[in-house]
């Protein structure tokens, strides 16, 4: 078994560089070591300057995510045993601003997150002394699955059509709208749908699937869409075949 792997990993330093570069590090091979564990024996060992982002170690916090060998990745789980015998190239993800060495800029993504008005809307307030907005476990397990997203942003580094279009609103904000459709204490679906309805929304799709093949937490932007797109295609029969009906 190997007792070393080289790891090259993208710098760039925006006061020394004006490309990105790759350095290579020798750090100890263990079987139980995750990209991130060899990023921070590097960080602490080797290279102090080394920038990139993590937290929680546990696939929780989704700050980690980086390219790994081409493929989006989170680092935290990530094992280094499943690209023996290296090297191993670490990026930062693509199709985003680089900030620093594996640091990007969220601004876009964070932006897009918040068009989609990611809240429950209700019809009317109720007051505070009637309680809660309850629901039934039934009406938790529809949307669930949209529910998961640890806003990581694998699924828009892997997303072609982001890539191609940085209009486009992207996988986890259109998945993160439908979890709000789907929630039975919501009512905002016609004022997300005015917006998701556009070309960079849900008809932006091509149904690639990268999104939910490298999703962490099987959320299934991809089938997220899909629903988002039959949703807005009855809603459009609807107005044009009743029109009187459309509020």
């Amino acid at each position: 078994m190997a007792e070393m792997i080289t790891l090259e990993v993208m710098r760039y330093r925006p006061e020394q560089e004006t490309e990105p570069t790759f350095q290579r590090y020798e750090v100890p091979f263990h079987e139980d070591w995750v990209v991130l564990d060899a990023l921070n024996y590097i960080k602490d060992r080797l290279d102090g300057s080394l920038s990139y982002r993590w937290s929680c170690r546990m696939g929780v916090c989704g700050s980690c995510g980086m390219m790994v060998n081409g493929e989006p990745q989170l680092t935290c789980a990530t094992f280094l045993s499943h690209y023996l015998p290296g090297p191993i190239r670490v990026e930062p993800l693509r199709y985003f601003p680089i900030m620093r060495d594996l640091v990007i800029d969220m601004t876009d993504f964070m932006a897009k997150l918040q068009s989609v008005k990611p809240w429950i809307i209700p019809s009317q307030e109720k007051p505070l002394s009637q309680g809660e907005y309850l629901q039934t476990p039934e009406e938790l397990d529809v949307y669930k699955q949209f529910s998961m997203c640890i806003n990581c942003m694998l699924c828009y580094a892997a997303c072609p059509v982001y890539g191609l279009d940085p209009q486009f609103i992207g996988p986890a904000a259109i998945a993160l709208a439908q979890r709000y459709n789907l929630d039975s204490r919501d009512q905002g679906t016609s004022q997300r749908l005015d917006m998701l309805s556009q070309h960079e929304g849900i008809w932006g799709c091509t149904f690639v699937g990268e999104c939910s093949k490298v999703c962490p937490k099987e959320v299934d932007p991809a089938g997220a869409i899909q629903q988002y797109k039959l949703t807005a295609t009855k809603e459009w029969f609807k107005a044009f075949l009743m029109p009187w009906s459309a509020k």
